[in-house]
């Protein structure tokens, strides 16, 4: 339940985005940044053209991006839409790569609440490790605060032992003061995570929104104790965009808030670029785009 949120200064965050935006990193920091930005990578397939076999693909590459460099870290999962799960999860199977699912009749998120949950217990015993839900952005609009919480809530419930990523789909809330207010009653009604977008609407995650988000999380720990994790998805492509939000990160929630277990880029093609710029630092060259094993 929202019983009050903060109003959010939207000048003090685009001046505060604009700073942190500014800020360098030297090489040896660099190449560290870029190899965290790899493992906290959700690769991500979300087509209607999706196929077993190209689900397969994705997992391989998943497991094999940089067979040429060992060290590096695999990234964090791989998203893909319920029917999927189990074709995922044989193919990831003891890599250590997490299987992900969109549920609750994602992206629209325009299901009835027992419609959802069936579908979310569905993924669950599919296999999902992770359960990526859309709120009812129409409802949360209206002012109805109570059924949002109470659908978060419930596909907590339903999610069982993975974790749930609240999708608040930040392009359709319209203003900074509506994304904090739906990021407190996210966390408050039960998230593991909460997540800026779908993918599907523009804006997708923005570094004003995920800033907002930040706030919100580390305001909520301060008050409870928890830590909830934060996962900007939608248009993150450029390494360069990773190392930014990874110092908004460590400046606004601290060392604490650089894992996997608490922060996760929504993305199909970053980690093609994140790598890039390994080897390119690591090298002084850049190799070719195709070089890796990923679209």
């Amino acid at each position: 339940m929202l019983t009050s949120t903060r109003t959010v200064d939207q000048i003090g965050v685009q001046e505060r985005v604009a700073r942190l935006r500014a800020r360098s990193i030297k090489k040896e920091s660099k190449v560290q940044a870029l190899t965290l930005a790899l493992s906290m990578i959700d690769l991500t397939t979300l087509e209607g053209r999706d196929s077993p076999g190209k689900v397969r693909q994705l997992c391989y590459k998943a497991i094999h991006l940089h067979e040429r460099f060992p060290g590096l870290p695999h990234v964090a999962a791989v998203c893909v839409y319920a029917p999927m799960i189990k074709v995922a999860k044989k193919a990831l199977r003891g890599s250590g790569v997490k299987v992900a699912a969109v549920a609750t009749a994602f992206p629209s998120g325009m299901a009835d609440l027992e419609t959802k949950l069936a579908e979310v217990v569905r993924a669950v015993q599919d296999g999902a490790d992770e359960v990526d839900m859309v709120i009812s952005r129409g409802r949360f609009l209206s002012g109805d605060y109570d059924y949002v919480s109470d659908e978060i809530a419930r596909v907590k419930q339903a999610c069982g032992q993975a974790h749930l990523k609240v999708i608040l789909e930040t392009g359709e809330l319209v203003t900074l003061d509506n994304v904090r207010a739906a990021s407190d009653l996210a966390m408050a009604s039960g998230a593991d995570f909460i997540k800026t977008s779908t993918g599907k609407v523009q804006p997708a995650a923005t570094p004003e929104v995920t800033l907002v988000m930040m706030q919100a999380i580390r305001d909520f720990h301060r008050e409870g104790g928890k830590r909830v994790g934060l996962k900007p998805a939608g248009g993150i492509s450029k390494a360069k965009q990773a190392i930014q939000y990874l110092v908004m990160l460590r400046e606004t929630l601290g060392q604490a808030w650089l894992t996997p277990d608490l922060f996760r880029f929504g993305a199909s093609s970053l980690a093609n670029d994140v790598l890039m710029q390994i080897m390119k630092q690591s090298t002084g060259m850049y190799q070719s785009p195709g070089y890796f094993s990923i679209d």
